[in-house]
This record gives structure tokens, sequence and C-alpha cells, in this order.
């Protein structure tokens, strides 16, 4: 066994084959793979070998079609038959709601370049004859879909990765991981020691035991699931004789199974709603090509389910059932990428669908290695979305949750109840007396809005139950002064001596004076977005950073490996140490002078200004400034101060009929400004330029920030997108992101976010279009749930377009 390497892969599944053959293809030869057992062993073996393209995040389907893409070529140089199958499918839905999502789906694909189709029930069964029409609204047929032979896709990237230079050892388990001082590792296995510069966790199965190995716990959890092997069908073999082809892969979302021909019969599986994990606590080392015990009766709803929908299955006997585990991630989606704190530690676990995304993951995490970018926007799969809150316990109920909802319709208001309510803030409570209807964001409740007594939120594609409620909640803001929660967002203490100089290097924007806030965009080297922040100096040594809560641990990875070496800068999360209040609206000044001594007018506290005041009798940091575009001030505190502090603004505030406000009407009042979000608008496929934040952008400031030279040349060049605001002639659906926008009947764009902006009383997109018709303003329409609506380009905010009532 070599005692050196570049890149120590730890697991031969799917994704550690394809992670040591992308290093190799893309120059790093020196690279070894460990494997405890054999190549496939854990999960890989097992698995329905199932791929298919789309994806409910359009940046995923990207990675699934390089993914389906990829097998051809590497068939071709490994000379391994990967056993392709690339049959086409059918997504199936039995109810209106379920077409109507699949009409999004769709959707996404035409700008995509995804060559789907829409279906009626009689045409999905004359393609696929086992099923029975009666029981389906509707389908969606996609070309590009089929299955593939485990085992010979496992070793196609082995083989091909061994032919670029890569050494492979089988029976060979890592038993702990060091690193030493100057950032590299010892390996130690039961064969000896490898010294590695880079390690990949690609554990599968064992993922949790070798992050614990350096002190991390994975949010990873492994899931019995179940699939049956029919005996010889003569349905299947009378299609395939008629045919000349095999019969189609479907899913049949609302009976929660998916089947696939496999040789003259058919496989089924399920997502069954009496789920179960699989050693929960720890994965036994000596676990390998072993199955779980069967177990029909678990999974029989949904089998008889299956069996009615597709009535040949009620005549075929059943060879053989498959039960074995599979990992997961709370949401469903792989965890990807490095891991901070740590020095070239690598995370490719809890790839569920390997074989859909394992190609996509190995290229993403050998881009991410070799190039310091993975190349994609793969913040769906980013190991950093997850912070210290996913414990064991919470990934076990969110991986349960989600496991039984894969199959299932999750509607654009819903919230889900696993693992919930988890972390809060002093005020929940008062929030919730007054009606608050919470989210969940990065384990935090949120205040989404505030439903009137015997009101509850219904789930729909469609404008629901929360419509009026959260129409007058941003009504009440514009016409006088509304209260929301701000803890949510991420808040970081910068300071020290270089705090300064650091946060101009690693910022596009300008770095405010003493006592007031800008706003910065953070670029990666492409000079692509990576972050939105608000920067409020508040000495000169310390500074108080705002941004997107669901960022917090992917911003803090990205600051921390940027920190100088000398100590002279310290960044540390605030989390809940910090807590926050926004008041907001044309009374908002009156609301907080009646608390305060200091003089708040706008001479003495203008626009962006902010400092540390009394507010009644509680110690606060007050910034002038207001996500709502509006008039207002960002209030933050201690916890223990925040109670009392709601109480006192809500009394002062009663004379001016200040009411609460959650985030849907926020999104509804920042659409009326044209803001954009962390996420959606903000996401590291857009240059400062192409979103419309060049203004922000420090360009001539001396220093050499991180991205400068990029978007120095974005600038030059003018990009090929822009950020633009429609007007949509919406009936009773608004856009909720990915929706196609086209121009004259072609397809030229994408929304990126949207929904109703109640002061204005229209429906609103946001989205990307190419520079070359950014400024056209007719002929534009936007598909929302199959129907293409006429939409009219909106250049001026609807509120306040000169920013006067904010700067007021």
């Amino acid at each position: 066994m070599k005692s050196h390497a570049r890149v120590v892969v730890i697991g031969g599944g799917v994704v550690g084959c394809s992670v040591l053959y992308h290093l190799t293809k893309f120059g790093w030869t020196d690279v070894v793979l460990l494997e405890r057992s054999e190549l496939t062993s854990g999960s890989t073996w097992h698995a329905a070998g199932g791929i298919h393209t789309i994806n409910g995040d359009p940046n995923v389907a990207k990675l699934q079609k390089y993914t389906v893409e990829l097998y051809k070529e590497i068939e071709e140089y490994s000379g391994q038959d990967v056993g392709l199958h690339l049959t086409s499918g059918l997504m199936l839905a039995a109810t209106q709601q379920r077409f109507e999502w699949l009409k999004s789906v769709l959707a996404k694909g035409k700008y995509a370049g995804m060559d789907a189709e829409l279906l009626t029930a009689k045409e999905a069964a004359d393609m696929m004859p086992l099923l029975d029409p009666s029981h389906f609204v509707g389908a969606v047929y996609d070309p590009n879909e089929g299955h593939v032979d485990p085992y010979g896709v496992t070793h196609a990237y082995a083989k091909s990765a061994k032919k670029n230079g890569a050494e492979i050892y089988l029976h060979t388990r890592v038993e702990d991981l060091v690193q030493l001082e100057d950032g590299t590792w010892r390996v130690l296995t039961d064969k000896g020691e490898i010294r590695a510069e880079h390690i990949v966790n690609a554990g599968g199965l064992w993922a949790r035991e070798v992050g614990r190995m350096v002190g991390l716990e994975l949010p990873v959890l492994a899931m019995e699931h179940m699939y049956l092997i029919t005996e010889d069908m003569p349905e299947v073999i009378e299609y395939n004789q008629k045919s000349g082809k095999e019969i189609q892969h479907c899913v049949d979302f609302d009976g929660e199974i998916y089947l696939r021909q496999e040789r003259n019969g058919m496989l089924m599986g399920t997502y069954e709603k009496a789920c179960r994990p699989w050693s929960p606590l720890t994965t036994p080392w000596d676990f390998g090509h072993e199955l779980l015990a069967e177990d029909l009766e678990r999974i029989a709803p949904e089998l008889e389910v299956g069996f009615r929908h597709f009535p040949a299955f009620n005549k075929a006997g059943i060879k053989k059932i498959i039960n074995g585990p599979f990992t997961f991630s709370p949401d469903g989606n792989p965890l990807v990428g490095p891991v901070r704190g740590m020095t070239n530690y690598w995370s490719a676990c809890a790839v569920m669908a390997g074989f859909s995304q394992g190609g996509g993951v190995g290229l993403a995490l050998a881009n991410w290695m070799i190039h310091g970018d993975p190349g994609f926007d793969v913040f769906a799969m980013d190991v950093s979305r997850y912070g210290d809150y996913a414990t064991l316990a919470y990934t076990n109920a969110k991986v349960r949750e989600n496991y039984t909802r894969r199959f299932s319709i999750r509607f654009p208001n819903e919230e889900l109840p696993a693992a919930r309510p988890l972390l809060t803030t002093p005020i929940y409570d008062k929030l919730k007396a007054a009606g608050a209807v919470f989210g969940a964001s990065y384990g935090l409740e949120t205040p989404l809005w505030f439903a009137p007594e015997g009101v509850e939120d219904k789930f729909s594609w469609r404008r629901s139950t929360d419509f009026d409620s959260v129409g007058a909640e941003a009504k009440a803001v514009r016409a006088g002064v509304g209260l929301m929660e701000t803890s949510g967002f991420a808040k970081y203490s910068v300071s020290g001596e270089g705090a300064r100089e650091w946060l101009d290097a690693l910022l596009a924007g300008r770095i405010p004076p003493a006592g007031r806030m800008a706003l910065s965009p953070m670029l990666n080297e492409a000079g692509k977005l990576i972050g939105d922040f608000t920067v409020a100096n508040l000495d000169e040594e310390e500074f108080l950073v705002i941004g997107s809560g669901i960022a917090e641990e992917y911003h803090m990875r990205w600051f921390e490996q940027h920190l100088p070496d000398d100590g002279s800068v310290e960044v540390n999360p605030l989390g809940l140490g910090l807590v926050g209040l926004s008041i907001a609206g044309p009374r908002a000044r009156d609301v907080l002078a009646k608390l305060t001594h200091l003089d708040v007018s706008d001479s003495a506290f203008p626009f962006m200004d902010i400092r540390e005041m009394d507010i009644g009798m509680a110690q606060a940091v007050v910034g002038r400034v207001s996500y709502t575009g509006d008039l207002g001030y960002e209030i933050w505190m201690r916890p223990e101060y925040q109670r009392y502090l709601f109480d006192a603004i809500m009394e002062a505030g009663a004379e001016f009929g200040i009411g609460l406000f959650g985030l849907r009407a926020l999104n509804s009042l920042r659409l009326e400004k044209s803001f954009g979000s962390w996420s959606r608008e903000y996401r590291p496929l857009y240059g400062p330029l192409e979103a419309g934040l060049s203004r922000f952008v420090a360009l001539g400031k001396a220093v050499h920030f991180i991205g400068k030279e990029a978007a120095l040349k974005e600038k030059a060049e003018g990009g090929s997108l822009r950020l633009r605001t429609f007007v949509v002639s919406a009936r009773d659906a608004d856009v909720i992101g990915d929706e196609p926008i086209f121009l004259n009947g072609e397809v030229k764009g994408w929304v990126t976010s949207g929904g109703f902006a109640h002061s204005s009383g229209v429906s609103v997109a946001i989205g990307y279009v190419p520079k070359e018709v950014a400024d056209v303003v007719e002929g534009w329409s936007i598909e929302i749930l199959g129907e293409e609506l006429p939409a009219r380009l909106q250049p001026q905010p609807l509120f306040d377009a000169n920013g006067s009532r904010m700067r007021s």
C-alpha cells in the first residue's frame, strides 16, 4: 500500500468511485480509494439503479443530466458494460393537484433544455400498457429515464480511474483519521498508514462513523427500503415482442411507488408511510453484502394501491423481495463539499439517488477540490446548509418525514412538522398567541403570517387562506407601521485591529465609516455572487455583519477559510445570542421617538445610520434600514431584552395602529421594491452586474478584493443576463420560482421568485432574461401551472421608485 497520496477517498460505492474518476479525469492522479470490503458493498449493490434527469431544483437537474450522459463515456473508456437501459419514463398524476405539480415540473424543463411532454392518462396508457388510465389524471413523459447495472457503473468508474493512475485498495478498513499541524492527514487503516493532503468521506452507510473520527456528526440516517421483483409476466413479454422496446419507467406519485422492467418481469418499489430507520445510532462495520428481513406487511398499503393502478401485478408471482438500507439527509439531498473548520476534509455522503446524481456529485466535488469552486450552483447539496442544530435526533425525525413524503406533494405554502419546534426566541409564545403561523428556517421558528381566529393554513398551488391576512399585514405597514421579528437573519461580529482591512478585501463593496451601514455583495474568484450583506461599522474595530440565516454555515466556512493567520481578525456567528425586531412604515419614526430620549429625526439619524441606544430601559443597537423598502429601523438586542422591547414597541405603537407582520408580507413588500434575496436572485450563477448590484461593487477601491478581476471583466463585457421585474396577469395563482419566461412565445429566461404585491394590487415575478432583450417592455408571458399568462416589464419599482420614503 502506498505511504502517501494527494487524496484518499474513503468508500467504494458508486459515489466514491465517481469522485475518484473525476479527480483523475481533471489531472489529479495521485489518488487512492480505500474500501473496507468489496466495491459496491453497503447500499450500492442492491440499488434498483434507476436514472432520471428531472428534479425539482433545476441546478440539481443539470447535474443529473450530466450523470446520465456520462454513462456511455465511462463505458467506452473503461470497457466495462454499465447495463444502460434508456427506456424513457412516465411520471403519473392520480389527482388534479398532482397534475398541476407535474405541469410546474414540465415548465422548469423548458428553459433547462429537457425534452419532456405532458400527456393525458389515455396517452400514458397507450405508452405503458400495464397501467389503468381510469386511476390517473395525466402524466409527464421524459425520454431520458431508465436504469443501469449498479455493479457495472461502479466498476466502470473504478476501472476508468485506475486507467488514469488511481489506486484502489479493497479489504482495507479506515480505523482513524488524525490531522497534523501542517494540515495533512494520517489515515490509519488495518493494513497500515497513508499520509494525505485531502480526505473524502464517501462512506455511505458508514459516513457517520467516518465523520465521528474527526468529531463530526453528519446529519445522515439509513432507512430500510424495499422493492419486489415479479416472475415473468405475459403482458411484459407481449409488449416487448410487439414494440421491440422495454416497458417504460413509471413513478406513481400518489401511489408512492416506482416500477421498471426487470428481465421478463417487473420491479416495484415503494416509499412507505410505515418507514423504519436502520441502525440509527451506529452502523456495524461487519455489514456488507447482506439484505434485511423481508416485511411485506409494512408496505402492503402502498402495494395495494400499486396493484390497483397496475392490474397486471395481481396475476404476477413474486420472485424476490429486496430490503436494504439507503442513506438519507434530512431533506433528501446529498451532503457535498468542504466541512467547515477542517482543512481538506470533504463530504460526499447521503447521495440516495446515486445513479442519477453520482456523476454530478463527483464532477462538482472534483472541481471544488482542484479549482476551489464546484463549477455549478450546488447550494441545495452543500453540506453547509445544516448547522449544529441538526443533531442525531433531529436528523432521525426529519429523515423519517422525508422518506414517507418522498413522492408526496410539497405545496409552496406548506411547512412540514417533524422536529419542530426546536429553536425558538423569547417572544415565541407572544407571537403564537397573536396567531403566528410559523415556518422553520435553519431550525428556527419564524412567523410567516398571522392568522385570525378560526382561519387555518390550507395548502395549495393557488392562493390560499393566508392571502387576505398577508395582504392586510402588508397594507398596514405601508399605511402606518408594522413590527416583525428579524432574529432569523444571520449575524456576525467581526472585530480586531485588522477587521476593516479584512472586510475590505473580502467584500466587493465599500466599508462604511463608524456609525454607518452599507450594502455589500460578496464574490467568489469567478466574480459570482456568494453573499449579500449589510455591513455596520460600530467603532472601526468592531463590525456587525447581517446576512441570510440559511447561509450562516456556508458563509462562516468562507470567512474562516480567508481569515489572516496573525490573529488580527476575529469572526463570530452571534446566532440567537443577538435577536432582533424591525419596525417599518411611515409612522415607524413616531414609534421609535416615544421610546428614546435621543433625537431620531432624519437630520439626526439619517438613512443607513447605526448606533447603540437605550430603547426604554433596554440596551439595543438600532440601524435605520428596512428590507420592506419603507422608512424603518432594525433593532438588535440580547435575548433577555426581547420580551420587554416587544411589549414596549407594541404599546408605543398602539396609537399609530401598529400591527404584526411576517415573512410572507415581507416578501410582498420587497417585491414592490424589486429587492432580490439570497438563494433566489443572488447565488453563484450570477455576476453583480447581471443581478443589478453593480452600484454596490466598488471597482474603484484600491484593495484587490476577491473577484475584482472577474467583476471588471463582467463590467467590460456586459455579462449575458439581466435581473428584471414583471407584472403578471395572474388570476388565482402566482409564481413561486423556476417558471419559464417567454418573449413572443419563445422561452428566454426563468423566474427566480415572486408573489402578490398586495399594496400595489398586482402579481409580480422577478427573473433573469438575456441582456439583449432585457429592456423590451411588451410581448412577455410567464407560465403558471401550465398556462402562459401575459406579463409586462416593470422598469421601475412599484413602490417609492426614487427611494424618497425610506430616506425621509
